[in-house]
Parts: structure tokens; C-alpha cells; sequence
């Protein structure tokens, strides 16, 4: 939502003046990744194997990606049905339409 424009003039005169040796502070952009949750089903599967960042790094990649997929396909058939909301039926249905064979079957049950 757009800022809300006010009518009166602005009160409080001049900015307040930085002195010389005061620098900007950055904000800190946080990366949001999966893999604190690929490392725990790691563990989950295989407790005594670690992964290197460059391995996590992949498998972040890949979970984009396939998520990316899956919500691009579970759109078209919502808005092939003239539907404005994905529902899990969509989901599942990308889902079998994106994995092959065993795979699908897996994902689904």
C-alpha cells in the first residue's frame, strides 16, 4: 500500500545535518534458503553424513526450482478451470504431471 499523501505542509523545517565522521548504516538483506531443513531430513535419512556448501548450495537450487515448476503448473490448471485459487488439487495434479512414474506416486501419497 502507497504511502498516505497529507494536504498540510510539512512541519519541522530543515534535515537534521550529519556530522562528517557519522557513516550510513546498510541494511543487512537476508537470504532465505531451505537449508536448515534439508540439513535436519539429512539427518533424518542419514545421521552420520554431513554436506558441503557447495552440495547444499545445489540442493537449495534444485528446491527452488522444483517449487518454482509445481506453482507454475498448479497455475495454469487453476486458470484453465477459470479458477482464481490453488487448491491442493492443483498441487497434486502438477505434481503427477511434473514427476515421472514412482517418483509421483511417492510425492502424492
Amino acid at each position: 500500500m502507497a504511502p498516505k499523501v497529507s494536504d498540510k505542509p510539512a512541519t519541522g523545517g530543515k534535515a537534521p545535518v550529519k556530522s562528517v565522521g557519522e557513516k550510513k548504516s546498510r541494511k543487512v538483506v537476508r537470504k532465505e534458503t531451505y537449508s536448515t531443513y534439508i540439513y535436519k531430513v539429512l539427518k533424518q535419512v542419514h545421521p552420520d553424513t554431513g554436506i558441503s556448501n557447495k552440495a547444499m548450495s545445489i540442493m537449495n537450487s534444485f528446491v527452488n526450482d522444483i517449487f518454482e515448476r509445481i506453482a507454475s503448473e498448479a497455475s495454469k490448471l487453476a486458470a484453465y478451470n477459470k479458477k482464481s485459487t490453488i487448491t491442493s488439487r492443483e498441487i497434486q495434479t502438477a505434481v503427477r504431471l511434473l514427476l515421472p512414474g514412482e517418483l509421483s506416486r511417492h510425492a502424492v501419497s
